[in-house]
């Protein structure tokens, strides 16, 4: 009997082992790009100015990039709620509105108020929330606010024991669509450190943008996924997608870029990695939460080696997340010894996700450059193809450099041995930051 039992025991045993393991690769995977191949006479990838770029970006990332779009830079909380709350406010038919970090404040309430009126004057009004990053709005009275004037709130991905597997993958999309007719995305979300100008402590520096056109069918598609996992639901048909949402509304060319978490190579990853590689003179990238992995880090030098201006601008020691700004810390002297550019946000949070290639190629949206969004995480990225908003784009970037402090390789290779050693243990958990 007792071989049996420690025969059970051992078998009991090695079942916990073998899925402790499965969970933590499930929940520390990584993306599988190292590089972008070309074959052929030159073998250079498409750069962002040739007609192959955009067709090779819809064929790998899904990003239907067409015409007939009008897309607005919205900057910081000034730039951006004012207008928003016009939008909200202009609604006659439906209001669609996911958002990943919400906490208890002035902006959660005028939200929730605006929407609220809404609905009491008959607009369909659903609101789709992380249940991880807006869990801080449980403890208020946002959804019971929002239910009694006839508005629909659904909880993505709740946090249970039986849906762990899913507990790491979070949607940390944002989308709001007013009529079918007005988009918005970006990396704003509804917490009071959004306010302000982003040049002053605890104002974050943000960047969103307001669209209209058919990229907001795509936006629209977007939150319908999402709302179809959180209730079973799919949204279809005329009361979302109305005729006008197809209609033209400007001469931009841009698409919706709506990401979905996976176990191999995925849109996040493969958009980034073309992006970089068809970079042929400037490569200007803001984002908040900075930690390329090795293969990205190869491809950000082999774009500087080949000649191109590469420059970063991430959070410093105003970030909100200090784990991650050491841990992108520790790959900035291999960076900067390779030619690229890095500079730390100085008055307050920087917290835009942007990019902008050649001053033609411009990605504004939530995705970080983090393994956590390319393997983890729902992201929403307006992908926009158009000389005169990648001007803006630029200028926006440069105005941020002067609002930074440039690192350099002398003044980083002496910084103090504690420095060094928090960046070595904070880039350990790299996969999971």
């Amino acid at each position: 009997m007792s071989i049996v039992k420690y025969a059970a025991e051992f078998t009991v045993l090695a079942i916990v082992v073998v899925m402790f393991v499965i969970g933590v690769l499930t929940v520390t995977h990584g993306t599988p790009v190292r590089n972008v191949i070309a074959p052929g006479r030159d073998d250079a990838p498409p750069s962002v100015s040739d007609s192959l770029f955009a067709q090779t970006m819809e064929l790998y990332t899904g990003v239907h990039l067409g015409g007939g779009n009008a897309v607005q830079l919205m900057l910081n909380g000034d730039g951006s709620y004012p207008q928003l709350w016009k939008d909200i406010a202009s609604a006659k038919h439906t209001l669609t509105v996911q958002m990943y970090y919400c906490e208890p404040g002035v902006v959660a309430d005028r939200m929730r108020d605006a929407l609220a009126e809404r609905a009491r004057s008959g607009v369909r009004v659903l609101v789709l929330l992380d249940a991880f990053g807006s869990g801080p709005l449980r403890k208020t009275n946002f959804e019971e606010v929002l239910t009694k004037a006839g508005a629909k709130v659904a909880w993505l991905r709740p946090l249970r024991w039986w849906a762990l597997n899913r507990a790491a993958t979070r949607s940390h999309a944002r989308a709001v669509v007013i009529d079918g007719r007005v988009g918005w995305t970006g990396g704003f979300g509804l917490a009071d450190y959004w306010l302000g100008d982003g040049h002053h402590d605890e104002q974050w520096r943000e960047s969103n943008v307001r669209f209209e056109g058919p990229a907001v069918a795509e936006l629209q598609a977007g939150f319908a996924a999402g709302w179809a996992e959180a209730t079973g639901g799919l949204l279809t048909g005329e009361t979302f997608f109305p005729d006008q949402i197809f209609e033209p509304a400007g001469n931009m060319v841009a698409g919706l870029m709506f990401t979905v978490p996976s176990m191999g190579s995925t849109p996040a990853e493969r958009f980034l990695a073309l992006s970089i590689a068809g970079a042929t003179k400037t490569l200007y990238i803001t984002n908040s939460y900075f930690v390329p992995d090795q293969e990205f880090r190869n491809l950000l030098k082999d774009a500087s080696k080949r000649g191109v201006d590469v420059r970063v601008l991430t959070a410093g020691d105003k970030s909100d997340v200090k784990t991650t700004v050491y841990a992108g810390r520790r790959y900035y002297e291999e960076l900067l010894k390779a030619g690229v550019k890095i500079y730390e946000y100085r008055p307050t949070m920087m917290h835009a996700k942007t990019l902008v290639v050649d001053g033609v190629w411009s990605s504004v949206g939530s995705m970080n450059f983090d393994n956590r969004s390319m393997a983890f995480n729902n992201e929403s990225n307006l992908d926009v193809l158009d000389p005169a908003f990648g001007a803006q784009m630029d200028s926006v970037f440069m105005d941020d450099l002067t609002y930074s402090k440039e690192i350099t390789l002398p003044a980083w290779r002496r910084r103090s041995v504690f420095e060094k050693t928090i960046e070595w243990g904070a880039e350990k958990l790299w996969r999971v930051l």
